[in-house]
């Protein structure tokens, strides 16, 4: 956060101030996930794989395209490297086929409501 030196500059700006101290959406490219807080993963289809936190948040992420036997197969694995899994950087590899597959964006998920 930057502080001013000058009250004038401060007390004039100050509207605009507030609005920058407002917390900005990270775009989906940038996203990336500490591996140690993912509790499990789940294979929705062949391009869609949620990944549940552990604080209970869950994060979608949309391959760029169809991964051949994600959806079959249901099992992936991951290099992870410096702890993280970030959107648009990283390769998935389906456990028994052994293709390889891009991970797209990260997108927060919220879980339609179960019909009562």
């Amino acid at each position: 956060m930057k502080m001013f030196a000058v009250a004038f500059a401060a007390s004039c700006c100050a509207p605009s101030l507030a609005a920058a101290d407002e917390p900005k959406p990270v775009p989906a490219s940038e996203v990336c996930l500490q591996a140690g807080h993912i509790n499990n993963t789940v294979v929705v289809d062949g391009r869609t794989i949620l990944f549940h936190m552990n604080d209970g948040k869950v994060w979608k992420n949309t391959l760029g395209s169809e991964c051949p036997g994600l959806k079959f197969e249901r099992a992936f694995s991951e290099e992870v490297r410096g702890g993280t899994i970030c959107s648009n950087r990283q390769m998935i590899r389906v456990m028994h086929r052994g293709n390889w597959c891009s991970l797209g964006a990260f997108t927060p998920y919220t879980p339609p409501p179960t019909p009562k």
